[in-house]
């Protein structure tokens, strides 16, 4: 696999931040500025929070990334220490920030995962088994919300019309049946058929508008087949660890803002289970995205699966999960970049 270093070394780069942190607070100042009600004494009802939940939610926060380091620790089979385990989780996340949630961060992910040593064909692999291990709780777990809560998921009756119910159905299906089918082939590929699905690959360059990809598609068939090997002859400890950590992580994830809504209003044990449902249902329609980590995207949505619950303190706590999951890492990247760029700076 040839990874382009000055293309990865331009999307880490502190000042892409400014991008994503643009679009999105863009997007809040029309939400609020479309709002009949918005006052500016709105916007210090931040202070109404009770701080017990906002304080379980930085716990965890920290909780969640200490189950990202671990994941990441023992995928590598302990290759990596916890403090470089924790710089990897940092700079995937800002990878992940500041590029489109369709495209993701993978190419920097194995990036930094070799300027960690380890070997491209493992860092390949690594990279590929994470975004399966993710899909798959997304594509085990939608279904289970949809079904288990139904039309609820997508109805807001103050602000979605029918037809918007019916648009977010649409929305939905398309990138779950988009992101199933990706970690189908990836799955495929990795685990059971590396060299048939290699041949595909270079079979299909042989049509003549695709040639001139017939040399990326080789050596990208040759990086598949490499990881796979990598992954085989691994314990049944190791699958039940990356397996159960990758739970625990977005169970995590998500549980942040369900405790981010308690701090604003009184929610009964069903009322959490549609939020975390509603946020699974809200995550898959966010990984399509075309904008820099589902910017501006991410907000509009909240809104309209949330402001029922929320009311008045919708756009208050829209703002605060989006700091708290994603801003976060924008300054957190931006802060640990320069350093970890320094001391790889002879290799780059």
């Amino acid at each position: 696999m040839h990874l382009d270093k000055k293309k990865i070394l331009k999307i880490l780069h502190p000042n892409k931040i400014w991008v994503p942190i643009s679009i999105g607070f863009l997007i809040i100042g029309y939400l609020l500025l479309k709002d009949k009600n918005f006052t500016f004494d709105n916007l210090i009802r931040i202070r109404n929070a009770q701080w017990t939940y906002i304080g379980l939610a930085l716990l965890t926060i920290l909780i969640r990334d200490i189950g990202y380091a671990y994941r990441i620790k023992t995928l590598t089979h302990q290759q990596l220490t916890w403090k470089k385990s924790f710089y990897v989780i940092i700079l995937w996340e800002f990878a992940s920030a500041v590029t489109p949630s369709v495209v993701g961060g993978t190419a920097v992910a194995i990036f930094i995962l070799l300027k960690e040593k380890i070997k491209l064909g493992q860092s390949i692999a690594y990279v590929m088994l994470t975004a399966i291990l993710d899909n798959l709780f997304f594509i085990c777990t939608a279904p289970l919300a949809f079904f288990l809560l139904g039309d609820n998921m997508f109805t807001n009756v103050t602000t979605l019309s029918i037809r918007w119910a019916y648009s977010f159905k649409i929305i939905f299906w398309i990138s779950y049946s988009l992101i199933a089918l990706y970690t189908l082939m990836m799955a495929l590929a990795l685990f059971f058929k590396p060299i048939f699905f290699k041949n595909i690959l270079v079979r299909i360059t042989h049509i003549k508008i695709l040639k001139k990809w017939k040399r990326a598609a080789y050596a990208h068939g040759k990086d598949i087949i490499h990881s796979s090997t990598t992954l085989k002859g691994n314990t049944m400890g190791y699958w039940i660890k990356i397996s159960i950590s990758t739970i625990g992580i977005w169970c995590a994830r998500y549980m942040i803002l369900n405790l981010l809504i308690a701090a604003y209003t009184n929610v009964s044990l069903s009322e959490h289970i549609t939020i975390f449902g509603k946020h699974i249902m809200m995550w898959v329609m966010m990984l399509i995205s075309p904008t820099p980590g589902s910017s501006g995207t991410a907000e509009f949505f909240f809104q309209q699966f949330y402001e029922t619950i929320l009311g008045n303190y919708t756009i208050i706590t829209d703002l605060l999960w989006r700091c708290l999951t994603y801003y976060l890492y924008l300054i957190l990247g931006a802060i640990f970049l320069p350093k970890w760029l320094k001391k790889y700076q002879s290799s780059l």
